[in-house]
């Protein structure tokens, strides 16, 4: 598969989840092997250009992670043009457009989806981004606005004439949010009509889904929840794709995901390579928001992402709710390592269906 001028190994991608899918993560799934394509956190074009510590941050990424989308938003082409040339000097493999997010904090400033509402300006906003950079630019949409509005066959047309090097669907509106099922048939439709990729996304949380999706004639398929949840898998997609059986995931396993998980937090910019991590230009480096974080204050932050990933990770295990309990009152990195040998390696493991 190509996106534009980038190839991927594989065309099974992590999809951007704002608070989860940060540098760390991205990198764990990657090494899990079956990903061909990782996306960050969804980044303000405003804050990039205008060099906010918070931003900035949102768009680091590490060689490792490579082929790597960096995905923004705004509704202004100029700073979406902008932003884009910020993307291409840091270095990314592709920029995105984020035309998909329902969140209403975002949707009132008439940037995510409700760009969806407002097809010819959501064009502009591609040819402004096109014209400015080299690099692929790819969008994500939703279905519509609502059933009233189910126009990403329209749009994804109109931005692939805009110049869009691919276009991922995820298929439900943006009144749905997350709730009901996904509308393949329409990302499928999509995937027929236009000449670039079509990625599609929504309710794989099973790597048979992922291969079923596949069969509508997609491109690609992009996975979130199912990730969070399960980060082998894509690559159990892969195995199946290729002919074996997916492979098993230990209690032991599914530990140790979690204690790199914390190492990689802890290390964060500690003794990192030159070129290893890449940034945005800033008044003030980003470094400073965890290199020079008070020790307490850095292991709150680690313990907090914890508790937001094993809220997903843990559903489904036998034991999950007490463990998510026990984790959500932890008051020391010690005692979260401790919760996790004790749930995953002691002999009343936690069990996993995967």
């Amino acid at each position: 598969m190509k996106i534009g001028t980038v190839s991927l190994s594989s065309p099974f991608v992590v999809a951007p989840m704002a608070g989860m899918t940060d540098s760390a993560f991205r990198r764990l799934v990657k090494r899990q092997g079956g990903c061909g394509l990782v996306v960050t956190e969804m980044v303000s074009s405003e804050g990039l250009v205008r060099g906010i510590d918070r931003t900035l941050e949102y768009a680091e990424y590490t060689e490792e992670e490579r082929p790597v989308f960096i995905q923004n938003f705004s509704a202004t082409p100029e700073k979406m043009a902008d932003a884009a040339q910020i993307v291409e000097a840091m270095g990314a493999d592709i920029v995105d457009v984020n035309m998909g997010c329902p969140v209403p904090k975002i949707a009132k400033h008439h940037a995510g989806c409700s760009l969806m509402r407002e097809p010819e300006h959501a064009a502009r906003v591609i040819g402004a981004m096109t014209r400015a950079v080299k690099i692929p630019v790819t969008v994500k949409m939703r279905a519509g606005w609502n059933d009233q509005a189910r126009n990403a066959p329209e749009l994804a047309r109109m931005v692939q004439d805009s110049g869009a090097a691919a276009v991922t669907i995820h298929g439900r509106t943006a009144e749905q949010s997350y709730r009901g099922l996904a509308d393949w048939d329409l990302v499928s439709r999509v995937a027929e009509t236009l000449d670039v990729p079509v990625l599609g996304s929504g309710d794989c949380v099973e790597p048979q889904q992922i291969l079923e999706r596949m069969a509508s004639g997609v491109s690609g398929v992009l996975v979130g929840r199912g990730v969070l949840r399960n980060p082998w898998i894509l690559a159990q997609a892969a195995d199946l794709a290729a002919g074996r059986p997916a492979r098993q995931v230990t209690a032991a396993d599914r530990g140790q995901f979690l204690l790199d998980y914390i190492t990689l937090l802890v290390n964060e910019r500690v003794n990192e390579s030159d070129g290893f991590r890449h940034v945005a230009p800033g008044p003030v480096s980003s470094d400073a928001l965890q290199t020079h974080m008070p020790a307490r204050g850095r292991e709150r932050w680690v313990i907090n992402k914890l508790r937001a990933l094993c809220a997903w990770y843990s559903k489904g295990l036998e034991g999950g709710a007490e463990f998510r309990t026990t984790v959500n009152h932890v008051n020391s990195i010690q005692q979260l390592t401790d919760t996790i040998r004790a749930a995953f390696y002691a002999e009343r493991e936690l069990t996993s269906a995967l």
